[in-house]
């Protein structure tokens, strides 16, 4: 009869024997696939060997992380400064705020620099495109900064409409962008693991601006709901990026005018995506201005 017991107690061997089945199964899954002995039936024991060593670093993660997440979670509350970060909406969106304008800051530096360097007008149309985000970003900044998220809901409308408007114009970059990759080659290229690490990235951001996307609605906020529009439509440029990545990686056995027309449509679809939000928050932020100065004149 199994003792389940024992087969359970597999799962979790000592630190030491997986830090040693590691580096072994690395190695012998890098000769085997190198020299071809994929077929070999010493092959299969490899596999199971790292199978099993997968499934025991997967376990242990199970066992250990929520407690390393419970306890770092309980520190962070512990300090006055996390503990508003963590609780805070507006004082949260001030802080990512200044993360992300310094970022964008950073990038339309970087473009600026490697256009001249490589003379290519594609760093350029990159530069353009982050300085978009960084206008928008800093408008933002210097609103919340000045007036404060909750303070003056007119004031508020009128720079998330703004920002709106500006948002339009993110469409004139990535026009230019995807011209560029259809009819001049140009694109993304993220060698050996690179590739994986973004693609991993970019749909984190895109996932997690969804979430913050319907998240930070329910806040009521013109300035904090513009925010997140914007990280959304970064995301979306970020997601077609990848997809030109993708293609300069993977896609040999895909022809040319097929690459272009899933480069066009993605393009496309990423474009008609940024317009519509941009369009939906000026109408929306229009629409309660107009009542704001109506209900304000009828009073007076």
């Amino acid at each position: 009869m199994l003792d389940f017991k024992k087969l359970i107690k597999l799962l979790y061997p000592p630190v030491w024997t997986i830090a040693l089945l590691v580096p072994l199964c690395a190695a012998a899954l890098i000769f085997i696939f190198v020299c071809g002995y994929d077929t070999h039936p010493l092959a299969y024991a490899a596999y199971v060997l790292s199978f099993y060593t997968l499934t025991a670093i997967v376990m242990r993660c199970i066992n250990t992380v929520p407690k390393h997440y419970r306890a770092a979670k309980e520190k962070v509350y512990a300090n006055p400064v996390g503990e508003r970060l963590m609780t805070d909406m507006p004082f949260r969106t001030h802080v990512s705020l200044y993360g992300s304008l310094s970022i964008n800051l950073l990038y339309v530096a970087l473009n600026i620099v490697s256009g001249f360097m490589y003379q290519s007008a594609w760093f350029f149309v990159l530069a353009f495109y982050y300085m978009i985000l960084a206008v928008m970003r800093f408008l933002l900044v210097r609103f919340v900064n000045s007036i404060g998220i909750g303070k003056s809901r007119f004031k508020e409308l009128r720079r998330s409409r703004l920002c709106g408007y500006i948002l339009l114009t993110v469409n004139l970059a990535l026009s230019g962008a995807v011209l560029m990759i259809l009819y001049r080659d140009k694109g993304y290229e993220y060698n050996g693991i690179l590739i994986y690490v973004m693609a991993l990235y970019t749909f984190w951001i895109t996932a997690v601006a969804i979430k913050n996307l319907i998240k930070y609605k329910r806040f009521g906020s013109p300035v904090m709901s513009m925010a997140k529009i914007i990280s959304m439509a970064a995301a979306l440029v970020s997601m077609l990026s990848l997809e030109t990545a993708m293609f300069s990686q993977f896609g040999a056995e895909m022809s040319p005018e097929n690459q272009r027309l899933m480069i066009a449509l993605t393009g496309a679809g990423v474009s008609i995506v940024i317009v519509t939000m941009s369009v939906y928050s000026i109408v929306r932020n229009s629409r309660e201005i107009k009542n704001i100065m109506e209900n304000e004149t009828y009073a007076e």
